[in-house]
């Protein structure tokens, strides 16, 4: 694979993959993009794997995301397709593939918000229990889907019953990881 060789214009904080734990990479470092999928990407710096938001983007030479067209007063079913296209920009940044994809999604819900617009109610697991990365795909999810218009607030609950096993990923993302 060839990846993208940058130099960060400014610090910015990386989250080191897979502990989870949030580091400051100083402003002229170079980086070796290794993935960028869904406007987060994937970085190798001095033999470790960092995970840099999208509004980040700018720090290695990039344009940060746009958020989703929707109408504002859009019906519920074009808020709940825009909840799950918002999802499928949402990747463990060690696998290319979607949480969506990857059948960690187990429930997806809107209600009405009190004061108007919709409420989100994500249920959701991880590939592994002990995933340090776990904190950050949740916010992921979260920040992502509260991108919406008319979504005034979003809860993602993360749960490990049922544990997450390689059959609940569709049949695209088992050929993918070469499951199939």
């Amino acid at each position: 694979m060839s990846y993208e060789t940058v130099t960060l214009s400014r610090d910015v904080v990386g989250v080191l993959i897979p502990a989870g734990t949030r580091v400051e990479l100083p402003e002229g470092a170079e980086a070796s993009i290794t993935q960028a999928l869904g406007g987060s990407y994937t970085v190798q710096m001095q033999g470790h794997l960092f995970r840099i938001e999208g509004k980040d983007a700018d720090a290695i030479g990039k344009t940060p995301a746009g958020v989703p067209d929707i109408a504002p007063d859009a019906s519920e079913d074009e808020v709940e397709q825009a909840v799950w296209q918002q999802m499928k920009t949402c990747y463990d940044p060690e696998i290319p593939i979607d949480v969506v994809e990857l059948g960690l999604i187990y429930e997806c819900r809107l209600e009405p918000a009190a004061e108007s617009g919709w409420r989100v109610r994500i249920v959701m697991t991880l590939t592994a229990p002990g995933c340090g990365m776990g904190d950050v795909l949740v916010a992921d999810v979260k920040s992502k889907v509260m991108q919406i218009p008319g979504v005034r607030e979003a809860e993602v609950e993360l749960v490990f019953d049922p544990p997450w096993t390689r059959e609940m990923m569709s049949e695209a993302a088992q050929l993918q990881a070469g499951f199939m």
